[in-house]
């Protein structure tokens, strides 16, 4: 019968399957799987912790849109035949409840790999304890200076563009367009905010010129509103205003600084420059903002027939209609989630923590659907700056006009 082997047969079996046993690793002849906590044959952990509730709470949409897009990965087969379950927790912008809730992901839930997790504060609380676990920690939704840092914290790796670098780039365009500026400065009271305000200060030094920073407010994230600190801003002088500010408090100054008829160049951080935080300030007050762009936007405008924008829109249709269409925090947010599944991807079955790091660490050339069509993941092993290049761009009251050519620092 044909299911039959003969004798010969069995035999040539039975010696091809005593040499492959007894060969070296390297020539053997089916691919080893490899697995750390979290993964298996079926399936693979991932973690994150995001402000679902507190005074950051805009930001919770991350998780929801990384919940929505592994659900329609898991619904089509998974990542190479695995199925992605996903923790999202609450850390309420609160670095104590940061801690609790990352211990929780890597000690009880053991994730393979934490990602897209937000806030400079938070994240420095768990920065050391998940570099020594060894567990990744990466596309932080945060880009401070701390996290290009591959030679004494491997494992962490930032999502956003480095502050300093947009910093720099904005000082620059101040230098150029407003040689005489009196800068007054609005920024958060943590190393979110002083990441931006050093490097600023010192190109304007450096420069030599008579361009000055005049003003410095703070403001705490817990803050009800920023109200005195742009009166004072308004009554100093100053004809440019850097806005380092996130969420409501970015809405609120742009609208207060038109309330007061305080008509400055108004530099805003990259992070704030979604429609949904515009749209909360008045599309008409952030009329002339001038910020770092690297994204698209989603919802109605020059983006909605771009073939990223539009699979965001679907995925938000059948997963999550509550969400505004144009809310770009979760476009964001389906970007990192797409850039986390192409490192799982490459990873294959070798579903170590070491070997999700090499895969995130060599990502340099990947497109990102959130990213601008010329703008690339620049990740390498010596260096995690995220992007290097970015554009200069200008808001009109409907849209953002973008430069044209990319800005390299």
């Amino acid at each position: 019968m044909k299911n039959k082997q003969t004798r010969r047969e069995f035999g040539v079996t039975v010696l091809a399957s005593a040499l492959a046993s007894a060969m070296p690793a390297p020539f053997v002849w089916a691919a080893e799987k490899k697995y750390d906590a979290g993964a298996s044959d079926t399936e693979i952990k991932l973690g994150q912790t995001v402000p679902h509730s507190g005074p950051g709470s805009l930001y919770g949409v991350l998780g929801r849109v990384g919940e929505a897009y592994f659900q329609m990965l898991n619904e089509t087969g998974g990542i190479n035949g695995r199925k992605i379950k996903f923790f999202t927790m609450d850390d309420a912008y609160s670095a104590p409840k940061c801690v609790e809730a990352t211990r929780r992901l890597v000690e009880q839930e053991e994730v393979l790999a934490l990602f897209g997790s937000l806030g400079t504060a938070p994240q420095t609380a768990v920065h050391k304890y998940l570099n020594s676990k060894g567990v990744p920690q990466l596309l932080l939704n945060t880009g401070a200076s701390k996290w290009n840092d591959p030679k004494n914290f491997k494992w962490t790796m930032a999502g956003l563009p480095l502050y300093p670098t947009e910093a720099r780039i904005l000082a620059k365009h101040v230098i150029a367009v407003k040689p005489n500026a009196k800068v007054g400065i609005l920024y958060q009271n943590d190393d979110f905010g002083r990441d931006f305000l050093g490097p600023f200060k010192k190109v304007l030094a450096d420069a030599g010129g008579t361009a000055q920073v005049i003003i410095e407010q703070t403001y705490d994230l817990t803050d009800p509103t920023i109200d005195s600190q742009l009166i004072n801003l308004s009554k100093s002088g100053a004809d440019v205003f850097y806005n380092i500010s996130t969420g409501k408090a970015s809405s609120q100054s742009i609208r207060r600084a038109a309330e007061l008829g305080w008509k400055p160049l108004q530099l805003l951080s990259a992070g704030s420059t979604g429609r949904s935080i515009l749209s909360a300030a008045g599309f008409e007050n952030a009329n002339g903002i001038v910020a770092i762009r690297y994204s698209k936007e989603a919802g109605p405008g020059r983006w909605e027939k771009d073939k990223d924008v539009m699979a965001f829109e679907e995925l938000r249709k059948k997963y999550l209609p509550n969400v505004d269409p144009d809310n770009t925090i979760a476009y964001a947010g389906y970007g990192q989630a797409a850039s986390m599944g192409e490192i799982l991807r490459r990873c294959g079955d070798d579903l170590t923590r070491a070997n999700v790091l090499k895969q995130a660490s060599t990502l340099a050339g990947f497109h990102s659907p959130f990213f601008l069509d010329d703008i690339n993941y620049s990740y390498t092993p010596d260096d995690y700056s995220p992007m290097k290049t970015l554009h200069i761009s200008a808001f009109d009251g409907k849209d953002w006009q973008i430069s044209e050519k990319a800005v390299t620092e």
